[in-house]
């Protein structure tokens, strides 16, 4: 009886271990450029290769893995885009790819030009 009772208190153990084991990790990783500009940004569709200005679009900029983000619109002429980011000086942009992504972190705003068509210039929210 006894040597049941020590096996299920280790199971339980074990299992909260497990549980907790993602919980942990999560709690432990250490912010990166993509944390720093995720969130939520209003601003103006600045130029269009295919149409006029747009005023008031708002992006969302989501964290998607390390130091890369995913950048969603409310206006349908801006594609869903997915940013690996760096940084230079003040401000983090994109490692690579055929858009373009500003941030200046003292200004907190935000460029994003979306594939080489479309403008986009706000500010965080």
């Amino acid at each position: 009886m006894v040597s049941t009772d020590l096996q299920c208190r280790a199971v339980v153990v074990a299992a909260a271990f497990l549980m907790a084991g993602p919980a942990m990790a999560q709690a432990q990783r250490k912010p990166d450029l993509a944390d720093a500009v995720a969130g939520t940004y209003a601003g103006d569709v600045i130029s269009d290769s295919k149409g006029s200005s747009q005023s008031n679009v708002t992006l969302t900029v989501t964290r998607t893995g390390p130091n890369t983000v995913q950048v969603t619109s409310d206006y349908p002429r801006l594609p869903t885009i997915t940013v690996p980011l760096t940084t230079a000086m003040s401000t983090i942009q994109q490692a690579r790819g055929d858009s373009v992504f500003l941030y200046d972190r003292g200004k907190k705003s935000l460029d994003v030009s979306f594939n080489m068509e479309v403008s986009w210039s706000g500010t965080r929210q």
